[in-house]
């Protein structure tokens, strides 16, 4: 079995485990459209194809196997990669690369992605996001339990960070799709 199957294995089983809040959807809506981009979009980034989809798969690997690290999982995910990839013997200048593409990965945060890996990796979460918002939904209304109108604006804001986070080259990928999210959160009740 190759480096990536065990990566898969590892991250789709800590994905099914009782103890992720996130649900195995997780892994069925949310890292598996990740790797299919980031394995799309490593040639238009001339990006090392396994860096990235190492970096796809282990991109929320941390908040998935410890929910206290969900909101620093940009922070802590790198160091849990690098425990995860040394036990396969993963040679340390790799794991370093896939450290960094995994660090800048966030939209919500100030660091941007320094490496093209980094960024086809931000690209992908990305546009996963808004390919996939039915996992938005369940983060929003399931796992943190928000109301509807917190939840709308909380998807809404979320859908905007990872439109900004994909590359411009990229996004013409994803727009009517974009597009198509917003005007569904955009709907406005009477209140």
């Amino acid at each position: 079995m190759s480096l990536i199957e065990n990566i898969e294995r590892t991250v789709e089983e800590a994905c099914a485990a009782e103890s992720n809040v996130f649900g195995y959807g997780s892994w069925s809506h949310h890292i598996t459209q990740v790797v299919e981009n980031a394995r799309m979009l490593a040639p238009h980034f001339d990006a090392d194809r396994e860096i990235v989809v190492l970096g796809a798969l282990l991109h929320d690997y941390a908040s998935i196997v410890d929910e206290s690290l969900y909101e620093e999982h940009h922070i802590h995910g790198p160091r849990v990669a690098e425990q995860l990839l040394k036990q396969h013997d993963y040679p340390s200048e790799r794991i370093e690369r896939v450290k960094r593409c995994i660090a800048g990965h966030r939209g919500s945060i100030e660091t941007a992605p320094d490496t093209k890996e980094g960024v086809c990796l931000a690209s992908a979460d990305g546009m996963a996001h808004i390919q996939q918002p039915h996992s938005l939904l369940y983060l929003a209304y399931v796992q943190q339990e928000m109301d509807i109108d917190e939840g709308a604006d909380w998807i809404r804001t979320k859908l905007e960070r990872s439109w900004q986070k994909i590359d411009p080259t990229v996004q013409k990928m994803v727009e009517d799709q974009c597009e198509a999210a917003r005007l569904f959160l955009a709907v406005d009740t009477p209140r």
